[in-house]
């Protein structure tokens, strides 16, 4: 069986974080693993608490993984801190990690900040040039970016610009800002789009959680980063059409949707 690495925040009220990434990653087939980066007090409707691990704790969980059950494919969420991030650096390059693929959370769905200005500096120094893919948003991709995103050319350009600054592919993920959730991949110095349709669900909790979960777990079992992204925005698709509707603000998304074997029951 193939194995996939979440190194992320914990999200109490389960709908993003490591536990969107484990029920995202089960679904699509590969076995769940997860190295806790923070503990987040939190819910639809915002965040009221952080507590990080140490960088000691943090690297003690990714030798434990590393050591053990090596995962096929590594997804890195919410890091808030720098020393965090450098942890991990030096962690995936000493057990040399393949297929990472990063999701740059800097901002919650509900609008709170989750990550320090200086570790936005050290993730693109160490984190982005060793990575598979990176998956920002709009306003991400315009910090990493420094440019402003309005249009679809404006992705073209700030796509290509990660891309090519920090040597790794980039799906800038288009959203309703611009578009109908169509996202523009950037790969080997290539565009592709990738067309979404608009779906009338306000609970988007953990959206780009869930979505580079399912990229990672489709590169664990072998996939291109072209089909990966694919499959992965097929399976977000179905999350978002069950219309799960959980809490009072901003709710999840039913990770379990194609769930229908006899224990489910």
């Amino acid at each position: 069986m193939k194995t996939a690495l979440s190194i992320a925040g914990s999200d109490c009220s389960g709908g993003a974080g490591i536990q969107a990434d484990i029920k995202t990653m089960t679904m699509n087939g590969v076995y769940a693993m997860s190295a806790i980066t923070a503990l987040t007090a939190q819910n639809t409707t915002g965040v009221t608490g952080i507590s990080e691990v140490t960088p000691e704790f943090l690297a003690l969980q990714l030798d434990s993984i590393f050591t053990d059950i090596r995962p096929d494919a590594v997804k890195i969420g919410m890091v808030a801190s720098s020393d965090l991030i450098k942890v991990i650096a030096s962690k995936l390059k000493e057990y040399g990690a393949e297929n990472i693929v990063v999701d740059p959370v800097m901002v919650a769905t509900s609008g709170s900040a989750l990550i320090k200005n200086d570790a936005v500096e050290t993730m693109v120094k160490e984190l982005l040039p060793i990575s598979t893919l990176v998956t920002p948003n709009i306003p991400e991709s315009e910090i990493l970016s420094g440019m402003v995103i309005r249009t679809e050319e404006e992705m073209l350009a700030a796509a290509k610009k990660i891309g090519d600054d920090y040597g790794c592919a980039v799906l800038l993920k288009g959203g309703h800002s611009i578009n109908d959730a169509n996202d523009l991949l950037y790969a080997d110095g290539e565009f592709k789009w990738f067309y979404g349709k608009r779906i009338n669900n306000s609970n988007t909790h953990g959206t780009g959680c869930t979505l580079s979960s399912a990229i990672a777990s489709n590169l664990a079992k072998g996939y291109s980063v072209d089909e990966a992204v694919k499959k992965a925005k097929e399976y977000i698709s179905g999350a978002l059409e069950a219309m799960l509707d959980l809490g009072k603000g901003s709710g999840p998304m039913k990770h379990n949707f194609d769930l229908t074997g006899r224990f489910a029951e």
